[in-house]
């Protein structure tokens, strides 16, 4: 099984309900609204509770993670994957605006050198780019996020710091201090049936893969619901780049590691701009309708001509179309059914990393249907 553990509770700490419990077990955990910097099932003890009436909760969690299995992409039980991370957050409802909720968080992890090859013999890490040795990354994250309503518009914000040391960075080939930051904005407006987004997302790039620091935004377990990510090809496919994902599957940031559920955390990489347009429709009690139109940028190019060897690579990747279904048969979420089309129409940069021999490079095209059963 995924999920397994014990819970007890600790004491109640006020008379309106107020509590502290403990968790330890295998759990699922999302470290924010959106999950843009950890969400995952694993391993993992957790104090978390509430105060002020239930106004505010907060959480201290250790993971101890476990390998990931290439397919199925389930924990390997018996497989350790020699990496920790250490998670505080703290919510409050209501701030300066009923129905606004906001977070701080902290996060720390710690990726320790290690090798691994997946079920189909590939290597996943060290990544298989420039200098392939094992190495440590630790990476310190502070940050905060926002998710609710400011009178009639719904307000999503998040905002990340991060920084540390990579002992010996792959593509970079020596030892990197992390500096790095990501933020993103959704703005919505709900009239009747229908919601009209627009969001921003931007993860900083590194603008010099050869000096001694990473300023390359990557998460440690990111999937993030935003901007459509669940249906776009962009976030979904996991774009390969010779011997790496450009952008991992069910992420945004073109990270540029092998896999984001084996590999390690890299920040050398070129980071992005996305501007979304989105509607989302309410056909049915039953049947709900995503549409996206993400527009995209790397932040920084210079590390795609140094890992590819290549002169200028220009920065527009090119517009994401997606339009997805999302049906519910028994009115909750105990069965889901979803499905989406999404093609990505390449722009310049797109096209000078992955032109072909004839100068086309066609647009790219997915479909997806999936069951979510859960009980």
């Amino acid at each position: 099984p995924e999920e397994w553990f014990v819970e007890a509770k600790i004491a109640d700490t006020s008379p309106y309900y107020d509590f502290a419990s403990v968790r330890a077990g295998s759990q699922f955990f999302v470290s924010d609204f959106r999950g843009f910097i950890f969400a995952d099932v694993n391993r993992a003890v957790r104090l978390f509770g509430t105060r002020n009436s239930n106004r505010d909760q907060f959480n201290v969690l250790w993971f101890d993670q476990t390998e990931k299995d290439t397919n199925s992409l389930l924990n390997r039980l018996n497989e350790d994957r020699h990496q920790n991370t250490w998670i505080a957050n703290y919510y409050r409802q209501d701030f300066l605006y009923p129905g606004n909720n906001v977070t701080a968080s902290f996060h720390y992890n710690h990726d320790k050198p290690s090798m691994e090859f997946d079920r189909n013999n590939f290597l996943v890490r060290p990544d298989p780019v420039g200098v392939f040795a094992p190495h440590d990354v630790r990476a310190y994250y502070f940050g905060g996020a926002s998710n609710g309503h400011i009178e009639r518009i719904n307000v999503s914000s998040a905002f990340y710091y991060v920084f540390g040391r990579d002992d010996l960075n792959p593509i970079a080939g020596r030892e990197v201090d992390i500096s790095a930051y990501m933020a993103a904005l959704e703005l919505s407006y709900d009239r009747d049936w229908v919601r009209f987004r627009s969001s921003y997302f931007y993860s900083s790039g590194d603008s010099n893969p050869n000096d001694d620091t990473g300023t390359g935004f990557d998460a440690i377990f990111a999937a993030p619901n935003f901007a459509g990510q669940e249906f776009s090809y962009w976030g979904r496919q996991g774009i390969r780049l010779f011997g790496i994902e450009l952008v991992n599957r069910e992420s945004l940031t073109p990270s540029m590691r092998n896999t984001k559920f084996q590999g390690q955390t890299n920040f050398v990489n070129p980071g992005l701009h996305l501007f979304n347009l989105g509607l989302d429709a309410d056909i049915t009690p039953r049947l709900k309708t995503i549409n996206n139109v993400n527009f995209l940028w790397f932040d920084e190019t210079a590390v795609l001509e140094t890992y590819l060897f290549v002169g200028d690579v220009r920065k527009f990747i090119g517009a994401d179309l997606s339009t997805g279904l999302e049906y519910r048969p028994l009115l909750n979420n105990n069965v889901l059914i979803e499905g989406g089309l999404a093609t990505l129409i390449p722009g310049d940069g797109f096209k000078d990393l992955y032109q072909n021999l004839n100068g086309e490079t066609r647009s790219h095209v997915a479909g997806f249907m999936e069951v979510v059963l859960e009980y």
